[in-house]
């Protein structure tokens, strides 16, 4: 069983190897990303220039070794070849209760509360009118306002 676990691995590892494009900053995140876990995992993630920064930062905090300037040149190489895609916005007045748990990071009472809320009181024409939901976060809700959509159903 170890050995299979073992070939996985390298298969991953030979596979993420093969994925990274060879442009300036390769090695640097090699080196970098596979200090601790395999690189395959490191680059597994789809994030913002912002999402790797705070990622490598994190790596560094907890013991990569790395210059600043080989961090910036990790993050650039990680932002321009293994972006996010776009996430895509969220209709409140329509969305079911699991799309506004995952897209807006709330916890299930929370979305629920928007479902009833929204059934009871028709739909919503703001962020205001959303902040209004009883057992909402407001701050959550502000944090994700540019991913809110409030058209009304057809």
């Amino acid at each position: 069983m170890r050995l299979k676990s073992l070939l996985a691995s390298a298969l991953l590892a030979s596979a993420a190897w093969a994925q990274l494009p060879d442009v300036p900053g390769k090695a640097e995140t090699e080196r970098l990303c596979s200090q601790c876990h395999e690189l395959a995992r490191s680059i597994s993630l789809r994030q913002d220039r912002a999402g790797w920064a705070a990622t490598v930062d994190k790596m560094v905090s907890l013991g990569a070794k790395a210059t600043d300037k080989e961090t910036e040149a990790v993050i650039d190489y990680l932002a321009a070849h293994f972006a996010a895609e776009e996430v895509p916005r969220i209709n409140v007045n329509k969305a079911r209760a699991i799309d506004l748990e995952s897209g807006l990071t709330l916890k299930r009472s929370e979305a629920a509360a928007i479902i009833a809320y929204r059934t009871k009181n028709g739909p919503f024409k703001s962020i205001d009118d959303l902040k209004k939901v009883p057992g909402i976060d407001a701050a959550k809700i502000e944090a994700k306002k540019d991913r809110l959509v409030f058209e009304e159903k057809p």
